[in-house]
């Protein structure tokens, strides 16, 4: 086992800011894992990792990176969560896996944020448990960056799956929480907020759609955000909004469609380049601007999805994540927790006015889109 990577600075030189990482979850392994670790700990000195998984297998992975085993200290566990075990099973027999390890990490306050590839059901459910709710938190939410044409690149579209259902009262914390997001994880000073529904008119929409529009438009200015009213699907990556709240089940679907949509159209770019010996030619010339392009809608690059209204800050990485994509998860994960993220939301959360307590508790899957 590594020694503490918080200790191993520099004398004079500030402590690392310490991720706790679930290595063994996601679709590829713990070999995608500590790739994409090793290519944050390259970029970043800053950076120092507890990572969970069977110990064995981790030393000889980390070994073969250049300088990652002396900013990591490796956690043994015996067992995994797969990627199709349901939530309720995985949390009966949470305690020795490496997902457990890495949430109990961060309330235990030797990391600041934990990154898991791993099942989303699972993350969310033990991560309830263990790091419980805000005060005044009813449902946490899946918040995701969202590439747009603001001048950040980025959108925050809210809920993407944490729960397929949201009252009034569940979207008015969303926006206050995505609020809050899109200032420390965008700097953005006075975010926009926007609701996403069928249309912008008022009169459009479901009931609870048209009482949180109220909600949110009388919150606005005592929470330090700029309310745009209602916005529709195109308005996602568009920079007319900088927030975009939603239930998880119409989250979850808008963010699957445009990952699929971004991967269909580099599918369809390469294929149209390759298609002849002159279009092959024309790609050569335009290489510069299609490599620019294909980095711009490539999903890998905004990957990680933050569990919000919680007492301590998990990252939740794409199961089939590659190395890229799990070092811009970290990379998220980074700026979160350098910005104070955790204490700042609750501070917000606290400020606004006390959220609905009776939502019920739902079944097995507590709701939760997987």
């Amino acid at each position: 086992m590594a020694s503490d990577p918080s200790n191993q600075t520099a004398p004079g030189a500030a402590r690392r800011t310490i991720i706790s990482i679930d290595a063994m979850g996601g679709d590829r392994g713990p070999a995608a894992v500590v790739a994409g670790m090793a290519h944050s700990a390259a970029k970043n000195p800053e950076i120092g990792f507890v990572v969970h998984g069977d110990e064995q297998v981790l030393k000889r992975l980390i070994g073969k990176r250049r300088g990652l085993a002396e900013v990591c200290e490796i956690r043994h566990t015996d067992s995994i969560v797969t990627m199709d075990e349901k939530p309720s099973h995985a949390v009966r027999g949470a305690k020795g896996t490496s997902m457990w390890s890495a949430i109990e990490t961060v309330r235990n306050g030797d990391a600041t944020v934990a990154v898991s590839c791993g099942n989303t059901g699972a993350l969310m459910a033990m991560s309830m448990i263990r790091l419980r709710k805000l005060p005044g938190v009813s449902r946490p939410a899946i918040a995701c960056l969202w590439p747009s044409r603001n001048p950040g690149g980025f959108n925050v579209l809210l809920d993407v799956g944490a729960d397929i259902r949201a009252d009034e009262s569940n979207l008015l914390q969303y926006a206050l929480m995505g609020a809050s997001y899109a200032r420390n994880g965008l700097g953005l000073s006075r975010p926009r907020v926007g609701l996403l529904n069928v249309g912008t008119e008022e009169f459009k929409g479901r009931a609870e759609l048209k009482l949180a529009h109220e909600m949110i438009s009388e919150a606005a200015d005592t929470a330090n955000f700029d309310f745009v009213g209602f916005v529709e699907g195109g308005d996602i990556p568009s920079s007319r909004v900088d927030v975009i709240v939603t239930d998880g089940f119409t989250g979850n679907v808008a963010l699957k469609t445009g990952e699929g949509t971004a991967t269909l159209i580099r599918e369809f770019l390469v294929a149209a380049f390759k298609h002849t010996p002159l279009s092959r030619l024309g790609a050569l010339f335009a290489l510069t601007s299609l490599r620019r392009l294909t980095q711009r809608i490539d999903p890998r690059r905004v990957n990680g999805g933050v569990f919000l209204g919680l007492s301590g800050t998990v990252v939740k990485s794409h199961g089939s994540a590659d190395a890229t994509g799990v070092s811009a998860a970290i990379k998220l994960a980074f700026t979160l927790a350098q910005s104070g993220f955790t204490e700042r939301l609750a501070a917000r959360v606290a400020s606004s006015a006390p959220a609905r307590q009776d939502a019920p508790d739902d079944g097995d899957n507590n709701g939760r889109a997987e």
